[in-house]
């Protein structure tokens, strides 16, 4: 089984989908499949895709829905990669599996690209904090290159896949702001320099990304330019929420000022590890 959580959703079997194209079913198997080899309860499933309005018919309406991907899978495992039929049958109810008091979906790590992706993110973090930049750089790339898009961009999202969803882009942009730290300790500033300005305008409100965009223009030269980004960041968050930026970045601002050498390409990537710690 192939599972596809990092964009569109999909899931095939023997080549085939077994995603089903009404809206609830599709809830359904995505819960399952973010949760892929932990029980799923009914009660879960049910507000995911019901909310606060659980209708008296739901237990038996979600037992349809089960049923229905049970032949969905059914069908792909009778049939071959290449629509012929399959020498290895098995059973549905070994991967779609009833438990004590709910749903279990059977997938091996391999097959999900979100367990993919989080194992490369953790490889990669691993790598940024014990100094092997370039390793940490690569990994985190190939973590980011799964992404086919917003996370189940084709399903709809009630209370509990919503809470996965958010999960998941947070850790999106952790990877992302971790690869950007990486390849600031490589010395790639100034092959940053859009990439950071386009992550900054659409979060305007992100000081990590501030943090790396300001070191990034000041090792180009642009200090004013850098200058210019933590009075922007302090715009904003003092008009959206009141605050002045963090102690970190009023540092960061202080070292800019005054041209610390810390801000030089071969100690910033410590700097920004110690300040963002």
């Amino acid at each position: 089984m192939d599972i596809g959580i990092l964009g569109p959703l999909t899931v095939r079997l023997n080549g085939q989908s077994i995603v089903p194209s009404a809206g609830k079913p599709r809830q359904l198997l995505a819960l399952l499949a973010i949760r892929a080899e932990r029980v799923v309860t009914v009660p879960t499933l049910m507000e995911e895709i019901w909310g606060d309005a659980i209708p008296k018919s739901a237990a038996t309406t979600l037992q349809t829905y089960i049923l229905h991907l049970r032949r969905k899978v059914t069908s792909a495992l009778r049939t071959g990669p290449a629509g012929g039929a399959s020498e290895q049958a098995g059973d549905a109810k070994d991967l779609l599996t009833t438990c004590f008091g709910g749903y279990r979906l059977s997938v091996r790590p391999e097959e999900s690209d979100m367990r993919e992706f989080q194992s490369l993110a953790a490889r990669g973090s691993v790598a940024l904090e014990t100094g092997d930049a370039h390793a940490a750089s690569v990994m985190l790339e190939r973590a980011l290159g799964l992404w086919r898009g917003p996370a189940l961009v084709d399903v709809p999202v009630g209370l509990v896949l919503g809470v996965e969803v958010l999960g998941l882009d947070e850790q999106r942009t952790r990877v992302l702001e971790q690869r950007i730290e990486a390849d600031l300790l490589l010395g790639r500033h100034a092959s940053l320099l859009a990439e950071l300005r386009m992550l900054v305008a659409r979060h305007p409100m992100n000081e990590n990304l501030a943090a790396q965009l300001m070191t990034a223009l000041y090792r180009s030269g642009d200090v004013w330019r850098a200058l210019e980004v933590f009075q922007q960041l302090r715009r904003t968050l003092i008009e959206e929420l009141g605050v002045e930026p963090s102690q970190r970045l009023q540092r960061l601002h202080r070292a800019v000022l005054s041209g610390e050498p810390e801000l030089e390409p071969r100690d910033a990537g410590r700097h920004l590890l110690r300040t963002g710690s």
